[in-house]
C-alpha cells in the first residue's frame, strides 16, 4: 500500500479549474480499485491519497495521467507502507 502526498505548487485558482478533471481521475482509480482513500489536507496546500499497487513504478505511472501532474499544478511523494493493524471494518487494509 502507498501513501501519495501531494503538494501544490500553483496558486488555488489554477488548481480549482483543474478539479473536475482531477475527480474524474480520482473515480476511475476508485472504480479499478487502486485508490482507497483521499483528501484535501488541511490547510488546503495538498492531498493525500491511499492507494494499493503492484509497484511504485505502476504507480507513479496511474499518477503521471493526473491533470494536477501534467499541468504542473503539484508534485507528488510517495511512501510504501505495510498496514499491520486496522480498525474494525478496515481489516482490508492490512497487507494491502
Amino acid at each position: 500500500m502507498y501513501i501519495v502526498s501531494l503538494n501544490y505548487v500553483a496558486p488555488l485558482e489554477a488548481l480549482d479549474a483543474a478539479v473536475p478533471a482531477h475527480i474524474a481521475f480520482l473515480d476511475h482509480h476508485y472504480a479499478s480499485g487502486t485508490f482507497l482513500a483521499s483528501g484535501r489536507k488541511v490547510p488546503r496546500t495538498g492531498g493525500v491519497i491511499l492507494a494499493r499497487s503492484e509497484s511504485e513504478e505502476a504507480l507513479r505511472a496511474i499518477l503521471a495521467e493526473d491533470p494536477f501532474w501534467q499541468k504542473k499544478l503539484a508534485t507528488y511523494d510517495i511512501q510504501e507502507f505495510a498496514a499491520t493493524k486496522a480498525q474494525a471494518g478496515l481489516e482490508g487494509l492490512i497487507g494491502a
